[in-house]
C-alpha cells in the first residue's frame, strides 16, 4: 500500500487545516454502494469565510458541518443539484466538497441515472457526481468510513489549485484543487495555476 494507506478518513488525517485536506484528497477513491472512482477536484470551505455556508454560524442546513470530521455534508444548489461534502478541518464548520470524480465502478448505473454520456462527462461535476452515484439528501450527515460510502487511499498527486467556481464571495481564495492533467475536471483550470508535486507525506500540514 502506499503512504496514504488507512489514513483517507483517519481523524488526524481530516483534522488538519481543511485546505491541506482538499489537496490531499485528490486521488483518493469514493464509491456509494459500490459505484464511483477516484476524486479528482475538490474545493475548501473554512467557517471564517463568507463563501462557506457555515460563515453565519449554525443552521439547521449546516448542522453537520458542525460536527465530528469525516461526515457526509449533501446539500441542494440552486434548488436543482446535490452537492457531497466531506467535513473537515481543524475546527467546526468546515468541509470539503467533492466537485469531480474519474469514474471507475458502477458505468452501467451512472450512464443509467445520468443518461449515455462519455466517460469523461459522467462526473465532471459536483450535480453530476451526486446524479451518477445517487447522493441526494437522505446520505446527509453519514459517515463516509461506512457502508453505503466507502473513501479509501490513494497514492500522492501532481495537484493543480485555483479560484473556486462560481462564487461572488471570497474569490480571490486558491482553494480549488484538481488532478494536473486529469481530463475528469468540471472545467479547466485558469492558465498559470499553481501545480504541486506529489507529497511523500500526507500527513503534514
Amino acid at each position: 500500500m502506499d503512504t496514504f494507506a488507512g489514513l483517507a478518513l483517519d481523524h488526524a488525517f481530516l483534522a488538519r487545516p481543511v485546505t491541506t485536506v482538499a489537496r490531499d484528497l485528490i486521488g483518493a477513491h469514493l464509491t456509494l454502494e459500490g459505484v464511483g472512482g477516484v476524486i479528482v477536484e475538490t474545493e475548501a470551505y473554512h467557517h471564517l469565510e463568507p463563501a462557506s455556508h457555515a460563515y453565519p454560524g449554525p443552521t439547521a442546513r449546516n448542522a453537520v458541518m458542525f460536527g465530528p470530521v469525516g461526515y457526509a455534508y449533501v446539500y441542494r444548489s440552486y434548488g436543482i443539484h446535490w452537492c457531497l461534502n466531506i467535513v473537515a478541518g481543524e475546527e467546526p464548520g468546515s468541509a470539503v466538497l467533492i466537485r469531480a470524480l474519474e469514474p471507475e465502478t458502477g458505468l452501467a448505473q451512472m450512464r443509467a441515472r445520468r443518461g449515455l454520456e462519455p466517460l469523461r462527462s459522467l462526473c465532471s461535476g459536483p450535480g453530476k457526481l451526486c446524479q451518477a452515484l445517487g447522493v441526494t439528501h437522505e446520505h446527509n450527515g453519514l459517515p463516509l468510513d461506512a457502508p453505503p460510502f466507502a473513501l479509501g487511499a490513494g497514492q500522492p498527486q501532481r495537484v493543480i489549485a485555483g479560484p473556486r467556481i462560481g462564487l461572488t464571495k471570497a474569490v480571490e481564495l486558491p482553494w480549488r484543487f484538481g488532478l494536473a492533467g486529469s481530463p475528469y475536471l468540471s472545467r479547466p483550470f485558469p492558465a498559470g495555476a499553481t501545480i504541486s508535486e506529489p507529497q511523500s507525506d500526507a500527513t503534514a500540514s
